[in-house]
C-alpha cells in the first residue's frame, strides 16, 4: 500500500473488505491522475451494502463472513456461463459426505453432473465440519435459465437427514449474433424523443400513433431500418411528474402518457355523453400543437387519465378480457405491485419514503388489506400497462411490415426514481444512503449525481439477477433492440454517499460476466441487437470485452478523435460494431452545435469551470477541425449552407465501418435547442422542448414527411448504407 493511502486511514483490512465487495478505494480520473478514496467514502458505500466496518471489531466480523459465505451455502444462488465452455461449479457438505448434483433443464429434462478432482481441505463453519466439492458443467448444456439441484446423504451407518441445495444456472450465449438484417445490409435510423414528436391528432404529446407515422414513413419513403426512442420507462401516476425519462419510477413497466386513447378499442363504445367529453379534452390539446409553449405533462395527464378512466369503464369483450387476463398472468407478481404502488400513491398523496410506516413493504400483510380495499385502481393501473403493451406491440409490427429491419430500438436507463415503484417493490435489490451518478469529465467537470439508488451486486446475485431478468424482458418484448444508456453500469457504478458531492464518490464493481451474460441471453430470445451506450470514461478493455459478447458501443462525431495528436479520427477508422451518430440528446441539434449554442447556454447557467472566452475558441477549434476534414474529404462545397454542413457530417457516418447509423430526428428539421443540459434541474427546460425548426417554430408530424429539408437528409444515409 504506497503512502497516499497510509495518509488516507485506508488499512489494509479495511481495503481487502472493501475489494471483496467490489467498492474501489483507489482509481485514475478523467485525466489519468491517480486518486485514492477517502476512507469516510469507503465505511459509507459499505454501510450501503449493509456491511458495518465502522469499528476494528465490526471490521474483523465482516471480513470473517466474507470468507467464510461461500461455505455457508451448498450451491451458489446463480451461475452463469457461456455455451460451449466447460466450467466448474464449487458444493459444500457436511464433510464426508455424498453428494449427488444434477442440473434441471429448462425444457424439461434433467443431466447428471459429474464430480471433478478438487483438493480443499474440510473447514469448521459455524460450528460444522464443510467440505468442498466441484462439478463439471459440461459445454454442450443448452441455453437457458436451468436451475442445480444438490443432494447430499451421511455416509453409511452415520446419523442425519440429507442436506438439499439448490441454484440457478443460467447458459448465455458466447456471442449475441446479429439479426439477420444487419448481415444483409447496414442499417439507418431516426433518433427520437417521442414526447417531442407530435401531430394534429396528438393530445400536445408526442404518442405510440405519432411513433407508427414516423417509422413507416422512414421505412417505406427513405429505407430506414430502425426507430430509437428515449427510454418509455413509467413515470409517478400523480402530478407534478417527472419531465426526464431517464429518471423513471420504473424500468419495467411503461408510461400510458404515450397511449392514443383513440385507438383503445373500448373508446368506439363509450356512450355518447362520454365521448364528447374525451373529445373535449383532445380539441383542448390539440390546439396547443402549433403553439410555441413548453410540453405541459400534468395537463396532458390529467387530460389522458380522465378519458382513460371513461374508457375503463366500458365493458370488455370475452375476448378482450381474456386478452387482459392472460397478460395480468403472464407479468404477474410484478405487475400487481406496480398496479398498487400507483393505487397507494394516488391514496397517501406522497412519495414512498414517507408513507406510513405499514406500507413500506409490497409483501406486508397491510399492503395486502390495502391491496383488496383499492382493488379499482389496482385493477385500472393494469389495464393501463396492458393497452401499452397492445399499442406498442401495433407499432413494432407496422414497423417490420413497412421494412424494416429491426424495427423499434429502446432505451434503458440507467436507474430509477428514489422514491418510485422501483425502489419501493425491488427495494431489497436497491442500496440505500447512497446515489448513482458519474465523476468529474471533461464535459461534466463538476461530476454528476443521478439522483437513483443502485442496484446492490450482492443481492442482485442473491435473487438469481431476477430484477434484471424481467426488466430486461419487459424492455425488449416489442422491439428490435435496445441501447444500454451508460452500459459501464453492468461493469462499475460510480456511488455518492448522501451529502456528499458528485465527485465525493467511488467506484462499485458488478460481475459483468453475469449482468452481460443475462442481457445477452434475454437480447438472444428476443432477437434483438443491443448497442451500449460506452463514452466517457470506459477502460479499453471493456469495449473488447463487449465486442467480443457481440455488444455494440456508440460513437459520436463529435468525440471521435485521434488522440495522438487531438485530430478528428478518420471515417475509415471508426469501430465496425457501432452505432456511429453525429450528436446526443446531451447535446444541441447539429446546426445548434455548429452555432456554439452549448457554450453559450453553459455559460448563461454558469456551468464553465474555465473562462467563456478560452472555452469558446476551443470548442471553435475543434469544430473547425471537423469541417476541415469535410473539406479535405470532398464533402463540404464551398459557401455551404447550415443544411449542406449538416448533411455532409452525416454523409460522414456513411464512409465509416460502423454498422449502424443514427440521425437525431431534429436535425432532419432544423432545430437548434438541446432537450437537455447536463448538470441542470430547473435551470433549463430539460426534456419539455417540442420539435421545431430553426427559428423555433414547432414541427409536426405532418410537416415532417412533407419536408424538403428531411427527406435530403434521409437520402444522404439511405444512399450512404
Amino acid at each position: 500500500m504506497d503512502d497516499a493511502a497510509q495518509g488516507q486511514g485506508l488499512d489494509e483490512d479495511l481495503a481487502r473488505l472493501a475489494d471483496a465487495y467490489g467498492v474501489a478505494t483507489e482509481y485514475h480520473d478523467w485525466q489519468g491522475r491517480h486518486v485514492v478514496v477517502p476512507r469516510d467514502t469507503v465505511l459509507a458505500v459499505l454501510a450501503a451494502l449493509e456491511v458495518d466496518a465502522a469499528t476494528p471489531e465490526a471490521l474483523q466480523g465482516a471480513l470473517r463472513d466474507v470468507e467464510l459465505g461461500p461455505w455457508r451455502a451448498a450451491v451458489p444462488t446463480c451461475t452463469v456461463v457461456r455455451e460451449g465452455r466447460e466450467s466448474q461449479v464449487l458444493v459444500h457438505v457436511p464433510d464426508g459426505w455424498d453428494a449427488q448434483f444434477v442440473v434441471d433443464l429448462e425444457a424439461g429434462g434433467r443431466r447428471p453432473l459429474a464430480q471433478a478432482p478438487h483438493e480443499a481441505a474440510p473447514r469448521d463453519v459455524d460450528g460444522r465440519r464443510v467440505g468442498e466439492s466441484a462439478f463439471v458443467l459440461p459445454e454442450d448444456l443448452p441455453l437457458g435459465w436451468h436451475t442445480l439441484r444438490l443432494t447430499s446423504t451421511p455416509p453409511e451407518g452415520a446419523a442425519g437427514e440429507p442436506v438439499q441445495g439448490e441454484g440457478t444456472l443460467v447458459v448465455s450465449p458466447q456471442r449475441l449474433q446479429l439479426p439477420a438484417a444487419m448481415a444483409e445490409r447496414r442499417q439507418w435510423g431516426f433518433m427520437t424523443m417521442l414526447f417531442q414528436v407530435r401531430s394534429e391528432a396528438s393530445w400536445a404529446f408526442g404518442d405510440l400513433a405519432d411513433l407508427t407515422e414516423v417509422a413507416t414513413w422512414s421505412a417505406r419513403e427513405h429505407g430506414a431500418g430502425f426507430v430509437l426512442l428515449n427510454p418509455l420507462h413509467a413515470t409517478d401516476p400523480v402530478p407534478p411528474l417527472e419531465a426526464s425519462p431517464y429518471l423513471p419510477a420504473s424500468r419495467r413497466f411503461v408510461n400510458p402518457l404515450y397511449l392514443r386513447v383513440e385507438d383503445v378499442r373500448e373508446t368506439a363504445y363509450l356512450s355518447a355523453a362520454d365521448r364528447a367529453v374525451v373529445e373535449w379534452h383532445a380539441e383542448e390539446l390539440r390546439e396547443l400543437n402549433r403553439d410555441d409553449v413548453l410540453i405541459d405533462r400534468d395537463l396532458v395527464w390529467e387530460a389522458k387519465s380522465a378519458a382513460l378512466e371513461r374508457v375503463f369503464r366500458v365493458p370488455r369483450s370475452p375476448a378482450r378480457e381474456a386478452s387482459f387476463l392472460a397478460f395480468r398472468e403472464r407479468e404477474g407478481q410484478g405487475l400487481v405491485d406496480w398496479a398498487t404502488w400507483c393505487a397507494l400513491r394516488e391514496f397517501y398523496g406522497e412519495p414512498s419514503p414517507r408513507w406510513p410506516e405499514h406500507a413500506g413493504r409490497p409483501d406486508s400483510e397491510a399492503v395486502e388489506q390495502l391491496r383488496e380495499e383499492l382493488a379499482e385502481r389496482v385493477e385500472l393501473h393494469c389495464w393501463l400497462q396492458w393497452l401499452m403493451d397492445e399499442q406498442l406491440a401495433a407499432v413494432q409490427r407496422a414497423a417490420l411490415e413497412a421494412g424494416m429491419g429491426i424495427g423499434i430500438v429502446h432505451d434503458l436507463a440507467v436507474g430509477v426514481h428514489p422514491d418510485g415503484a422501483d425502489a419501493w417493490a425491488l427495494q431489497d435489490s436497491m442500496a440505500r444512503g447512497v446515489s448513482v451518478g458519474a465523476p468529474p469529465d471533461a464535459f461534466n467537470q463538476q461530476g454528476q449525481d443521478w439522483s437513483q439508488p443502485p442496484w446492490r451486486p450482492d443481492a442482485l446475485a442473491a435473487s438469481a439477477y431476477a430484477p434484471l431478468r424481467d426488466m430486461l424482458r419487459a424492455v425488449l418484448r416489442h422491439g428490435g433492440g435496445i441501447r444500454i444508456d451508460h452500459i459501464i453500469g453492468l461493469f462499475r457504478l460510480w456511488w455518492i454517499p448522501a451529502g456528499a458531492g458528485p465527485g465525493q464518490g467511488t467506484y462499485v464493481r458488478f460481475d459483468h460476466e453475469a449482468m452481460i451474460g443475462v442481457l445477452a441471453l434475454e437480447a438472444h430470445r428476443a432477437g434483438a441487437v443491443v448497442i451500449g451506450e460506452d463514452l466517457g470514461n470506459v477502460e479499453p478493455w471493456v469495449r473488447e470485452y463487449l465486442a467480443e459478447r457481440g455488444i455494440l458501443g456508440t460513437s459520436i462525431l463529435w468525440f471521435e478523435k485521434d488522440y495522438s495528436d487531438n485530430t478528428p479520427l478518420r471515417p475509415q477508422r471508426w469501430r465496425e460494431l457501432c452505432l456511429a451518430t453525429v450528436t446526443t440528446h446531451d447535446l444541441p441539434p447539429t446546426a445548434g452545435y455548429l452555432a456554439g449554442e452549448h457554450i453559450d447556454v453553459r455559460e448563461r447557467l454558469g456551468l464553465l469551470t474555465r473562462p467563456a472566452a478560452e472555452e469558446r475558441a476551443a470548442d471553435e477549434a475543434d469544430r473547425a477541425a471537423y469541417l476541415a476534414l469535410l473539406r479535405e474529404l470532398g464533402l463540404l462545397p464551398d459557401d455551404p449552407l447550415e443544411r449542406h454542413t449538416v448533411e455532409a457530417l452525416h454523409r460522414l457516418l456513411t464512409w465509416t465501418p460502423s454498422i449502424m447509423l443514427g440521425v437525431a430526428l431534429p436535425d432532419a428539421v432544423g432545430d437548434r435547442r438541446a432537450i437537455n443540459q447536463p448538470g441542470t434541474h430547473l435551470e433549463y427546460p430539460n426534456w419539455r422542448l417540442p420539435m421545431a425548426d430553426g427559428v423555433g417554430q414547432p414541427v409536426l408530424v405532418e410537416d415532417l414527411v412533407r419536408s424538403p429539408r428531411a427527406a435530403s437528409l434521409a437520402r444522404v444515409l439511405d444512399e450512404g448504407v
